[in-house]
């Protein structure tokens, strides 16, 4: 099985700075109206538009109207949630709530990034 998460996003080249910077990773895909960053074998995150979307989905509500709303939460499970989270705290996230243990057993840390996407990064306790 893979998982590919497609984010729309308003402006691709800045979404593509702020997740290589976060990530510490470079982009496997980076076309115009999509980015991928392979989050693990299996797993991509990817970046698209969302004017590309739009045009793919004419009929659905436009996605541009609902820009701030948190419409997806990215929980990721990484070696050091610190560090991650301080590195898109840097690219320009903004912070919800700081590294702390939580009730389910991780230690997690939480931002939005540019485009108001709820943006975790976690390990387990």
């Amino acid at each position: 099985m893979k998982l590919n998460t497609i984010l729309y996003v308003r402006d691709q080249g800045a979404s593509r700075a702020f997740y290589a910077a976060a990530l510490a990773a470079e982009p496997r895909l980076d076309v115009p109206g999509m980015t991928e960053f392979e989050l693990f074998p299996g797993c991509v995150l990817g970046l698209m538009p969302e004017k590309g979307i739009k045009r793919l989905l004419p009929a659905m509500p436009d996605p541009e109207k609902g820009a701030g709303l948190p419409r997806v939460e990215l929980y990721l499970n990484v070696p050091d949630p610190a560090a991650y989270h301080a590195r898109a705290l840097a690219a320009g996230a903004k912070e919800l709530s700081p590294l702390e243990r939580r009730g389910w057993g991780d230690s997690a840390a939480y931002s939005l990034d540019p485009d108001g996407h709820v943006l975790a990064f976690a390990a387990p306790l």
